[in-house]
């Protein structure tokens, strides 16, 4: 597996390397590909945890 800056890219709900689409359209940087595909998954987990904190 190639290791670098990979991207979630929103548009086209795929895992992508550097020279994808444009930043605005992406979520990223990421350390490989695997952590770009559960990136909605993170973003899932923070949101929950955040939304918990702000009922506390």
């Amino acid at each position: 597996m190639t290791e670098g800056n990979w991207y979630w890219c929103l548009k086209h709900h795929a895992a992508e390397p550097y020279e994808g689409c444009k930043s605005e359209e992406r979520l990223g940087p990421y350390r490989s590909r695997d952590d770009a595909n559960n990136a909605l998954e993170k973003v899932r987990e923070r949101n929950a945890r955040w939304d918990d904190e702000d009922d506390d």
